[in-house]
Formats: structure tokens, C-alpha cells, sequence
């Protein structure tokens, strides 16, 4: 029950951050149609896993308890690659292929090149 608690707490505030980024990311980019919004959310969310985890890692920084709470439940409820495929779904729908390709190229690979700078940043703070 704990461990529910635990990643429902942090799921929340990942939630919570996630509306209010990814609204204001998308209000500023308003005259764009491509998602924006969701973009930085994914790109920082992958950075930040990227990072708490090396940290994790190479220095056992965090408890099991704090594992589940930062990880499953903040950067789970903060990353939704859920929102990422429909709207590149939508994209496709309105036949704006180059955009919808834009948005899954940037989104992945700049992703996992957010995963591997945390951990790198990780690793020289570990040092």
C-alpha cells in the first residue's frame, strides 16, 4: 500500500507539472502546428530520468522508496508518450507528414540523447 502511495503522491506532482509545462510551452508556440508542448515535456522528462537515474546508479543516491516516488511516480506521470503518438497520429490525419516526421525523428533521438547527457552529467557529478 505504501508503494501505491508512494507513486500515486508522485505521479501527481508529475501530472500537475506536466499540464502546466507542457500548456504553457504550447501557448507560447501557438502559431505552430507542430506539438511542442508535449516536446519539451518528453525531451525534459528524458533528461531528467536520464540523470536521476545515473545518479542513482553510480552513486546510490536514493532509497527504493525515493526510486519509485522520483521515477514511477514523478517522471511517470510527467512523460506521456501516450500524448506524443496521437498527436502524431493527428498529424498524419491532416496529411502534414513532413511535421508528423519531424516530430517522432526529434522526439526519439533527441530523447535518447537526453537519457545519455543526464547520465553523462551524472557521471562527472558522481566523480
Amino acid at each position: 500500500m505504501r508503494n501505491l502511495l508512494l507513486v500515486g503522491a508522485g505521479g501527481f506532482l508529475g501530472s500537475v507539472a506536466r499540464y502546466l509545462l507542457g500548456g504553457a510551452v504550447t501557448q507560447a508556440t501557438a502559431a505552430s502546428r507542430v506539438p511542442f508542448g508535449t516536446m519539451a515535456v518528453n525531451l525534459l522528462g528524458c533528461l531528467s530520468i536520464g540523470l536521476l537515474a545515473g545518479l542513482a546508479e553510480q552513486r546510490h543516491l536514493f532509497s527504493a522508496s525515493t526510486r519509485l516516488f522520483l521515477l514511477t511516480g514523478v517522471l511517470g506521470g510527467f512523460t506521456t508518450y501516450s500524448a506524443f503518438a496521437y498527436e502524431t497520429y493527428f498529424l498524419g490525419r491532416e496529411q502534414l507528414f513532413g511535421a508528423a516526421l519531424w516530430n517522432v525523428a526529434i522526439q526519439v533521438l533527441a530523447g535518447v540523447g537526453a537519457v545519455w547527457l543526464g547520465h553523462l552529467i551524472a557521471g562527472r557529478i558522481a566523480a
